[in-house]
C-alpha cells in the first residue's frame, strides 16, 4: 500500500538524503507527529512508556454505548488493541459500579505512537489514555463540540487542594474502578486527587497504591497499562512499593506546586527526543506500509484481549534511567511554571 501524503513526503525526504544525517537530526516529534495512520504488522508496544514507539495500533471507536472520543483533531485516540479493550471494559465497569453515565476519553497514542510535538512526556507506546472527570452526556456530542468543550478543573487554583464544590462522590469511585483492574500499572491525578482519595477510601486501601500524585492531572486522570506478558518489546517501569501513599502527599503541596523562589532558575523544557534515543524499532515502524483499510478516523469495532503471545516482539528495550521521587520513580523537575 502505498504511503499516505505529507508524511510519506516528509520521510522520504529523509530517508533518501544517503547518510541519514538528516533523519538523525530530526526530532522524532516530527516524524511520529507527521503519520496520519497506524502500521501494518502485529500489534507492539515498543520500549518505555516516554520513549517508544506503537506497531500495529488500533483507533478507539468515536461512540460506543459507554464512551465518547474527544478531541478528534488531534488524531490521537490510537492504542494497543488489549489498551482498547482495557479502556472500554474500565468504561462498562464505570457505569455498573460507579454509576457513570460513560466515560470521555481525551489523548491515547499518536497512529504509530511515539513522541508528540506537544501535550505528553509519555503515551507513546499505545499503553496510556487520559479519561476526563467530565461525565458522558446523554448525547452524541458533534466533532466541533468534542474539540472545544469546556473540562472544568475540580482543584482550586489558590490552594491547589481539591475544589469540593466541583467533585461528586462518583468521581472516587470511577478511579476505583480503574484503579482495580488487574491490567492497570499507575494511574496519575493531581496531588489534591490524591489528597482527597486518602480521606475517603475508608478500609479498603489497596487500589489507592496504583494512584500516583503528578503535575497537571486536575481535570482528568491518566490511566497506564502494564506491559502485557510475553512482550518483550515492551519495557516495564518499576514497582510502586508497597502502601497507600497517602504519607507521602506533603512534598507536593509544600514544594513542588509552590511557585519557584525569586533566585530559581527559569524552568526549561526538556531537549527534544531523536530517533537514535529510541528503540531500533521505532525506525522500522515509520518506515512500514499503513495497516490495510486504516484511515485517519479509522472506526474499529470493539474487541477482546487477544493472546499474550500474539504481542512478543524480538528485540528486548532497555528503560531509560530515571530519577527517584515522591511520586513512585517518574523523573521531574523541582519546579514547574505557573504554580
Amino acid at each position: 500500500m502505498a504511503k499516505h501524503g505529507r508524511s510519506a513526503a516528509l520521510l522520504a525526504a529523509l530517508f533518501l538524503t544517503g547518510t541519514g544525517t538528516t533523519l538523525a537530526q530530526t526530532p522524532a516529534k516530527e516524524l511520529f507527529g507527521a503519520e496520519a495512520r497506524p502500521s501494518e504488522g502485529p500489534p507492539a508496544a515498543i520500549g518505555f512508556y516516554s520513549r517508544g514507539c506503537l506497531q500495529g495500533g488500533m483507533a478507539m471507536p468515536a461512540d460506543g454505548p459507554t464512551w465518547q472520543v474527544m478531541k478528534p483533531s488531534r488524531n490521537r485516540a490510537f492504542a494497543h488493541p488489549a489498551m482498547i479493550a482495557l479502556l472500554q471494559r474500565i468504561s462498562r465497569d464505570a457505569a455498573a459500579e460507579a454509576g457513570w453515565r460513560g466515560l470521555l476519553f481525551g489523548d491515547m497514542a499518536q497512529p504509530r505512537g511515539g513522541p508528540m510535538r506537544d501535550g505528553h512526556a509519555s503515551h507513546q507506546i499505545g499503553l496510556d489514555a487520559d479519561i476526563y472527570l467530565t461525565e458522558m452526556p446523554n448525547r452524541r456530542l458533534s466533532n466541533a463540540e468534542r474539540d472545544s468543550m469546556p473540562l472544568p478543573s475540580v482543584i482550586d487554583p489558590k490552594t491547589r487542594h481539591l475544589d469540593e464544590r466541583r467533585w461528586r462522590p462518583q468521581m472516587a469511585a470511577l478511579i476505583k474502578t480503574a484503579a482495580e483492574e488487574p491490567q492497570v500499572e499507575r494511574i496519575f491525578v493531581h496531588p489534591g486527587i490524591k489528597e482527597k482519595l486518602c480521606k475517603v477510601a475508608g478500609r479498603d486501601r489497596a487500589w489507592l497504591n496504583k494512584v500516583r500524585p503528578m503535575y497537571g492531572h486536575d481535570y482528568h486522570f491518566h490511566v497506564r497499562m502494564k506491559c502485557l506478558p510475553g512482550s518483550k518489546s515492551c519495557e516495564p517501569q518499576e514497582s510502586t512499593g508497597k502502601g497507600d501513599g497517602c504519607d507521602k502527599l506533603d512534598w507536593w503541596f509544600d514544594v513542588a506546586l509552590q511557585p519557584p523562589p525569586p533566585n530559581a532558575k527559569p524552568y526549561k523544557k526538556p531537549p527534544p527526543i531523536f530517533m537514535t534515543a529510541l528503540p531500533k524499532a521505532c525506525a522500522a515502524v515509520l518506515k512500514e506500509p499503513d495497516a490495510p483499510g486504516a484511515t485517519v478516523s479509522a472506526a474499529a469495532r470493539p474487541v477482546a484481549s487477544p493472546p499474550a503471545a500474539a504481542y512478543a516482539a524480538p528485540e528486548p528495550v532497555a528503560a531509560p534511567p530515571t530519577a527517584a521521587a515522591p511520586s513512585g520513580g517518574m523523573p521531574m523537575p523541582r519546579f514547574r511554571p505557573g504554580g
